[in-house]
């Protein structure tokens, strides 16, 4: 679990929250049916119209990465890989054939398919890196949802508040309603910020990071297979893959 994301979203609440306390608006003022649904409602319409469903689905699959990120992999993938190598060496490549179903990951049983059947190494390399580009496009393309939804956020808090304060021209003859209702007008504002800037934006930031770390481990891993295909001694091979691990 990630406490930082944790602790991030809380802290980001707790400054929004006391941060409307400590200046007097008080909590209440935060609390408004009609930005929530300028704001939120109407990033999410901009973000469907933005994005293919693939995409879109894709992006709300891997949300929970920011609190539960896949575990890093690579000290884990070094022992295989040299534990292949060592198989390799003393069975040949065929040796390795009953380690594929015991393979989750799609991209490595697919490498370790091609070292069984023979391929040469820049063949599997080319394949392996097409597949590991496709998957990496994919991830940075669903993570881009939140970032869009970052930029839409704020300038719908805007319309928002300019709809209110459209309300509040139409009752100027009541001064009793012109303060609540220029506050409520500027609540849709902070809905719009403070939303891309503590919880939109940064959860993008935070996704492409992870993906970038899945991506690296895929990239030893094509190294490893392809070292193991070039029948590369296996401390050779730990000692190369080791500066992955920095």
């Amino acid at each position: 679990m990630d406490v930082l994301t944790l602790l991030g979203l809380v802290l980001g609440l707790t400054a929004i929250v006391g941060g409307a306390i400590a200046k007097g608006a008080g909590f209440m003022s935060l609390i408004n049916g009609a930005a929530f649904l300028i704001v939120i409602v109407g990033t999410v319409a901009a973000i469907l119209l933005h994005t293919p469903m693939r995409t879109f689905r894709k992006a709300f699959r891997i949300l929970p990465w920011i609190v539960l990120p896949p575990r890093s992999r690579t000290e884990d993938l070094i022992r295989q890989i040299v534990e292949w190598s060592n198989i390799a060496r003393r069975q040949g490549l065929l040796g390795l054939e009953p380690e594929i179903p015991k393979t989750e990951d799609p991209i490595t049983r697919k490498g370790l398919q091609m070292l069984v059947d023979g391929l040469e190494p820049e063949a599997i390399r080319a394949m392996l890196e097409i597949d590991l580009a496709s998957q990496e496009r994919s991830e940075l393309a669903a993570a881009r949802v939140f970032e869009s939804m970052g930029v839409y956020a704020p300038t719908l808090g805007i319309i928002g508040a300019v709809l209110g304060l459209m309300a509040v021209m139409q009752n100027l003859a009541d001064p009793t309603r012109l303060g609540p209702g220029i506050a409520a007008a500027f609540t849709a504002t902070v809905y719009g910020i403070a939303s891309a800037n503590l919880f939109f934006l940064p959860v993008a930031a935070k996704l492409k990071g992870i993906i970038a770390s899945r991506v690296a481990e895929h990239e030893l891993m094509i190294e490893g297979l392809i070292a193991i295909a070039q029948g590369e001694n296996p401390r050779n091979i730990e000692a190369k893959l080791s500066g992955f691990a920095h």
